[in-house]
């Protein structure tokens, strides 16, 4: 069986570009999604879908994030999952598949049975580590980008407070504009991250909107 997992943080987000690019490469895989904020693995769905796989099955994600942001307990799933024999394949970070560490355990160096295992041995147990080392990089990367965003945030009020700036919304106002509807949908349909055709610089053009701007529309739907 081949599952789908696809992940959002909030219902402002849209799904369906994980759901899109997981159908193109797997089209018979069975999606589970869900809405939930943070970096644990205690995810309701996601749960549940760990306790439902078996050996021989396949869990297929987007992208190594939407299988975990913690670096630490995301490496300790994958371990444990690999051993349960099943595979994980992340479509944009395809160098930590399992098929690839399984690689790495299964077609080391052989032994010569003189002198020189002692050298290849230890050759081995290097390539063993370097995919390791690989698959913890993923998950740490994943890891810094929610900490780099939520420092961004941080800092961000903090300089509003320092200015004097009201910090939050006003109760009853809702910050939506149209060209901000308008953009977002733009990219949704014409960013070649998104299936389209445009690059971005084609795109912010369409779009009518300063790059800054740009950029935190984009963000606002690829990041949490």
């Amino acid at each position: 069986m081949i599952y789908g997992y696809c992940r959002i943080s909030t219902k402002k987000q849209n799904i369906e570009r994980q759901e899109r690019n997981i159908k193109a490469a797997y089209p018979d895989a069975v999606l589970v999604k869900e809405i939930y904020t943070g970096t644990k693995q205690d995810r309701p769905e996601w749960l549940k879908l760990t306790k439902r796989v078996k050996s021989g099955d396949t869990i297929v994600f987007d992208e190594v994030s939407r299988m975990s942001r913690d670096a630490e307990e995301g490496f300790k799933t994958y371990e444990k999952l690999y051993s349960d024999g099943v595979d994980l394949i992340f479509l944009k970070e395809q160098h930590i598949n399992t098929a690839v560490y399984k690689r790495a355990l299964n077609d080391g160096i052989k032994m010569t049975g003189t002198n020189v295992d002692f050298i290849l041995e230890g050759i081995n147990r290097y390539l063993l580590a370097l995919a390791k080392e690989q698959i913890r990089l993923a998950f740490d990367r994943a890891q810094k980008e929610v900490d780099y965003l939520h420092q961004r945030t941080r800092e961000g009020l903090e300089t509003a407070r320092l200015a004097g700036k009201r910090i939050g919304r006003q109760p009853g106002v809702k910050i939506v504009t149209d060209k901000r509807v308008k953009a977002l949908e733009i990219i949704r349909q014409h960013n070649k991250e998104y299936g389209g055709t445009l690059t971005d610089a084609q795109c912010i053009k369409l779009c009518g909107v300063s790059k800054p701007t740009y950029y935190k529309y984009k963000r606002e739907l690829i990041t949490e």
